[in-house]
């Protein structure tokens, strides 16, 4: 075979990552595998391939091949890195996601450690202005008393002599298409490359250990139900070097007994009786901080009607602006009525209609039937008086509500 630059026959440059001349290397496979590519060259062009992975993706080789070009890894003292098809460790990486890892070639390769995930449950108020927690957390680490090695302290560790250290084991097998080789994680280390005679008693060989550990988390202010905090690098430790997980913080909010919220707003019900509601009143409006607020309720007020007082709501979780508290109006009708009260009212409703009460006189006479409860009409005919007759009834009515006022209050 020519000695072509690998680089040219992964179609890769010199600067690419590793994991860059892998995928290179799969879609060049996939290409000219001859199970696929039934071309009379494709069988020579695949262990061309092959030869230039074997010494790309090792980094010792690869360095040698920048140095020394071909001589650094035929020449130099290091084995041809292919001998026929390696199909089960070249082209098999192919499959190696959905069949394991039938190369070996993961296996002493760093792995990233496994994410934990933590509930906190907070109060309305921790949510809102943040807090700092102290939580329990159960997480594999380095075991401390051999610091990952697996063996005692004080004792060897050993050069596997079933893969002399490369954690592989290398079976060729021929067949009528050449020569096949299989290469597999060694039975012996497990793919370490290395044997423990005396393992640590703290993990037993297996270098990490599981432990409790208390974390402090900084809830931000303004986080809400269901929102999650990530701290990195606190979840389980990585394998062969690799980074650790992360561990994400599922934050869960009790409910308030007078605010509810919405985003960044607060929401509360503010009760108003009736003669609140019609002449309006000055009301003290609690806030999420504790002091009250003075809100003042306009006369004729509505049920359901909203009032915002602006920036006191909530603060956002990013840029820290404040919400409002948006207060609605509660109209609250009183269920019963002591005797003052209700002649009152009597006493107002014919304010707004002299007709009140007469209709159905008849069909209640003689009948022991519940009391209807009192429905307010307005008067809207502005001709119905004249100005002095207005000016005497508009100076009752106002007498009327007072008294409403002061009864009910």
């Amino acid at each position: 075979m020519a000695q072509t630059d690998y680089y040219e026959v992964l179609g890769v440059k010199r600067q690419d990552s590793e994991e860059e001349i892998r995928r290179a290397f799969r879609k060049k496979a996939m290409e000219y595998h001859p199970d696929r590519n039934k071309e009379p060259d494709a069988e020579e062009k695949f262990k061309e391939i092959n030869e230039a992975y074997q010494v790309l993706s090792d980094s010792s080789k690869r360095a040698q091949y920048d140095r020394f070009g071909h001589a650094g890894v035929n020449g130099g003292g290091f084995d041809r890195p292919f001998d026929g098809f390696d199909v089960f460790g070249g082209f098999g990486d192919i499959f190696d996601s959905f069949f394991g890892d039938a190369g070996g070639r993961r296996s002493r390769a760093p792995q990233r450690g496994s994410d934990l995930q933590q509930r906190v449950t907070l109060d309305f108020e921790d949510a809102a202005f943040g807090i700092e927690r102290e939580i329990d957390v159960s997480r594999v680490e380095i075991c401390h008393q051999c610091s990952g090695a697996g063996n005692e302290p004080g004792t060897p560790v050993n050069t596997c002599g079933t893969c002399g250290g490369n954690g592989q084991v290398r079976r060729t097998q021929r067949s009528v298409f050449g020569q096949f080789a299989q290469v597999t994680t060694c039975p012996t280390c497990q793919g370490k490359g290395s044997t423990i005679e005396n393992p640590c008693a703290g993990c037993r060989g297996a270098g990490m250990e599981r432990r409790n550990r208390k974390t402090a988390v900084n809830i931000p202010a303004g986080i809400q139900d269901g929102m999650q905090v990530r701290l990195t690098g606190e979840g389980n430790v990585g394998s062969n070097g690799g980074p650790p997980g992360n561990l994400y913080i599922q934050v869960e909010v009790r409910p308030h007994r007078l605010f509810e919220r919405d985003e960044y707003d607060l929401l509360y019900v503010l009760p108003l009786n009736l003669a609140e509601a019609a002449l309006g009143v000055e009301k003290q409006v609690p806030t999420l901080e504790g002091e009250d607020t003075t809100l003042k309720v306009p006369g004729g007020t509505q049920h359901g009607s909203e009032f915002r007082i602006r920036g006191r709501g909530i603060k956002h979780v990013q840029n820290g602006r404040k919400g409002d508290l948006r207060v609605y109006a509660d109209v609250q009708v009183p269920k019963k009525l002591s005797g003052s009260q209700r002649k009152l009212l009597e006493e107002l409703a014919r304010s707004f209609d002299p007709n009140f009460g007469q209709q159905g006189t008849d069909k209640q006479q003689g009948s022991d039937s519940a009391e209807e409860p009192v429905q307010e009409q307005q008067h809207t005919d502005e001709d119905a008086w004249d100005d002095d007759e207005a000016g005497e009834h508009a100076a009752r009515d106002k007498g009327i509500f007072d008294r409403i006022k002061d009864v009910l209050s």
